[in-house]
């Protein structure tokens, strides 16, 4: 088997010697972090998550309140670190959280060394923090490069499992809080870590053995401590109904497969087939460990099974979402680089190092099209209002609103929350009646008590559009007149009769 080909895990290093090792690895994750996140800083924003959390942040500057006045279907962290980011930095740049994102690919990759070390090695700790950084930008830049969930959720991630491996049950238990909290499907970690607490045999940090029922029961109570108390306490710091809501029971239709199969399966295969060719220097060396071993660690695969389930879950197949399956395949492939001929250690180093210069390369000379189309029409909402008064944006690009320093009309960011149309559909499934519950009596309301100056219909031919909304296109009619169009974005004012 794998787990015993392997070199069995190491014990607690000389200190001496456990720092030397960091300081010569901790500069070559430093740097090529910084490199493979260089093309993050080359434009405003990458993708509308970004622009969503932007907005987000200020208007709870402003004075907003989380599952309120300011909402979305993901828990509250991230805007959280957003708003702090702006208060140090300001809001008119993402430049402090892309800083924040960097630090946290590091962290990841310092974990996973850290993982690696202690299982197999010194070599194998360097391997593991280097492959994964050259991994980590392995799919379209819009997923990689933008400061958004799945890149703060992998550090917590990778946390859990170091904590785990520790026996720091307590730990790993906020690890997965963290991970959660970041993003719903962060808690799937929490699998591997069951089973590591699950299979523990004996006391952390001392000699002591000690039944092994009570050991699981000991570490499963601290464990669920460490995850539920967090969880409960920012429930109860923001909105227990509210967040429960928001993060949980009110995304039924958001997650259905129903009406988009051939179009979301297409998407699916087609960012599974670019994050294969990202990891091309990984997955050889994972198969032929299997071939010779037909086994290796069961929480690696867990983890592995885990991650995969998260990227199912929702059935929206995103770029960003396959982030999750980095960490433990990279992992994997260390383990499996152990029990290989060292060249094939150098092959899938080189490999991954030219895969990363081919998706590195991308990012800095690919157009971002609906960037401009952004810029563009944020410049134009800037030109025909004020700064104090509010703006509907009936669009998929939330950015608008942060590009031109205009104040939402609308809690809903983007019309998919009140059509559905932000789950990828291409049509099946989108309309008001697919809207999260209750969301059009609410923007009925804000239509009515905050009534924007400009109203842009972004929508472009989309399917969720003024003329597939009867209540949008009503608003529209009694209300506003067309004053002009941007790019196929129509501009409309509030009428003067």
């Amino acid at each position: 088997m794998l787990a015993e080909l392997l070199p069995p895990p190491r014990s607690v290093s000389e200190p001496r010697a456990a720092r030397g090792y960091w300081r010569r690895l901790l500069p070559t994750l430093a740097l090529l972090a910084c490199v493979t996140r260089v093309p993050s800083f080359t434009r405003p924003l990458w993708n509308p998550d970004e622009g969503y959390l932007a907005v987000q942040a200020r208007l709870l500057a402003q004075g907003g309140v989380l599952y309120d006045t300011v909402v979305d279907r993901k828990p509250p962290l991230l805007p959280w670190l957003y708003q702090a980011a702006f208060a140090v930095a300001g809001s008119g740049s993402l430049t402090s959280v892309r800083v924040l994102a960097v630090v946290a690919q590091l962290l990841t990759a310092v974990l996973l060394a850290s993982l690696a070390r202690r299982r197999w090695g010194d070599t194998a700790g360097g391997t593991a923090g280097v492959l994964y950084l050259l991994v980590s930008v392995g799919l379209n830049p819009e997923d990689t490069q933008a400061a958004t969930f799945e890149v703060f959720t992998l550090p917590c991630t990778a946390a859990a499992m170091w904590c785990a491996d520790r026996r720091r049950w307590g730990a790993a238990g906020l690890a997965v809080a963290g991970a959660f909290l970041v993003k719903q499907t962060g808690g799937a970690v929490l699998v591997p870590v069951m089973w590591l607490c699950v299979s523990a045999g004996g006391c952390p940090r001392t000699s002591q053995k000690v039944p092994l029922r009570d050991v699981r029961a000991r570490g499963l109570a601290w464990l669920g401590a460490g995850v539920v108390a967090p969880v409960l306490g920012v429930a109860a710091v923001t909105d227990p109904a509210g967040f429960l809501f928001w993060t949980v029971t009110g995304s039924g239709a958001y997650a259905s497969f129903t009406g988009s199969e051939i179009h979301v399966l297409a998407r699916g295969l087609t960012n599974a087939a670019i994050l294969a060719l990202a990891c091309a220097g990984l997955i050889p060396p994972v198969l032929r460990a299997l071939w010779l071993a037909r086994t290796g660690a069961v929480d690696l695969w867990l983890w592995s099974a885990a991650s995969a389930g998260a990227v199912l879950l929702g059935f929206h197949f995103f770029g960003h979402y396959y982030l999750q399956l980095l960490p433990p395949l990279t992992l994997l492939a260390t383990a499996a680089l152990q029990i290989l001929p060292r060249e094939r250690l150098i092959h899938a180093v080189l490999t991954s190092a030219c895969c990363c210069v081919l998706f590195l390369t991308w990012g800095l000379l690919a157009p971002r099209p609906e960037l401009d189309h952004a810029r563009r029409l944020a410049d134009e909402v800037a030109i025909r209002t004020e700064p104090q008064e509010r703006v509907l944006v009936w669009g998929i690009h939330p950015e608008t609103y942060w590009l031109a320093d205009r104040r939402p009309a609308s809690r809903y960011l983007t019309a998919g929350l009140l059509t559905n149309y932000s789950g990828g559909r291409d049509g099946p499934q989108v309309g008001e009646r697919y809207a999260v519950d209750g969301a059009w009596a609410v923007f009925g309301e804000e239509m009515t008590e905050q009534a924007p100056a400009l109203v842009v219909d972004d929508s472009r031919g989309k399917p969720y559009g003024p003329q597939r909304v009867p209540s949008l296109r009503r608003l529209l009619a009694a209300r506003y007149e067309e004053v002009g169009v941007v790019d196929g974005a129509v501009l409309y004012v509030r009428s003067r009769t």
